[in-house]
């Protein structure tokens, strides 16, 4: 974890230092930031691992950074929030963030969690598995079309989707594992999650996350079921085809 890049975001200067100061003693490096536009010059460059964000910035919305975040990013959120901020702890996961620390908190905490974190969350970067169904060309599916070269998700109406890194390597797992039963630790190993504990949310997370960007109704899912006492399956196989080979055409 030494080389690891955490940025932590607040507007009250104690919290920072004093998450600067438990961070870096464990062997992180660290960047601060109290606004949005702080957030936004801590990107230029090389982007953090893991950003601490406190969803009470005074004037401004966390929620809206972490959604500002997320519709470029794929790094690592750790959601700051106060004990009985329920909604805004829910909001955040649904928007993509990755846990949540709850003020007071004890600074081994914030350490174990943070380990935690990036440890679920390595390899976020995109690698083409070996056992794609081509590796290349187009998948169509209920509709959509996957291009797994740019890595790109085009919804029924011909638009590309914005889709994470992470929720493009479920889209994967489950394009190649169509109509298999896949529970929550197996879809772990297959977007190298890392270590995860037994009551982790976060594939529920991320499949809820997915459901909104390519079911027809998100409300009653029909491509990616629950499988009760299980885990999920994707309900129908894609269908393949090179589209290099078109193009030549």
């Amino acid at each position: 974890m030494a080389q690891k890049k955490v940025l932590v975001v607040d507007d009250d200067p104690k919290i920072r230092t004093l998450l600067r100061r438990c961070l870096e003693e464990d062997g992180f490096s660290v960047d601060e930031a109290e606004n949005g536009e702080g957030v936004r010059r801590a990107f230029v460059g090389a982007p953090p691992d893991l950003v601490t964000l406190d969803l009470n910035l005074g004037a401004e919305d966390g929620l809206d950074i972490a959604r500002d975040i997320r519709r470029s990013h794929d790094v690592a959120i750790m959601m700051v929030t106060g004990k009985d901020d329920v909604i805004d702890r829910v909001v955040g996961l649904e928007l993509g963030a990755d846990d949540y620390l709850t003020k007071p908190f004890h600074v081994r905490e914030v350490l174990a969690r943070v380990r935690a974190v990036l440890r679920r969350t390595k390899g976020r970067a995109y690698s083409q598995p070996a056992d794609d169904p081509k590796g290349d060309g187009l998948l169509y599916l209920d509709g959509l079309m996957v291009d797994l070269d740019r890595l790109v998700l085009t919804d029924r109406e011909g638009k590309d989707c914005d889709l994470t890194t992470a929720d493009f390597k479920l889209l994967s797992a489950f394009l190649r594992n169509a109509k298999r039963s896949l529970s929550r630790d197996r879809l772990m190993d297959l977007i190298d999650g890392g270590d995860w504990a037994p009551l982790d949310r976060t594939i529920d997370n991320q499949v809820a996350r997915l459901r909104k960007k390519i079911e027809r109704d998100p409300a009653r899912p029909l491509l990616i079921k629950t499988v009760r006492g299980i885990g999920y399956m994707l309900t129908e196989s894609p269908v393949e085809s090179d589209h290099r080979s078109s193009s030549t055409a």
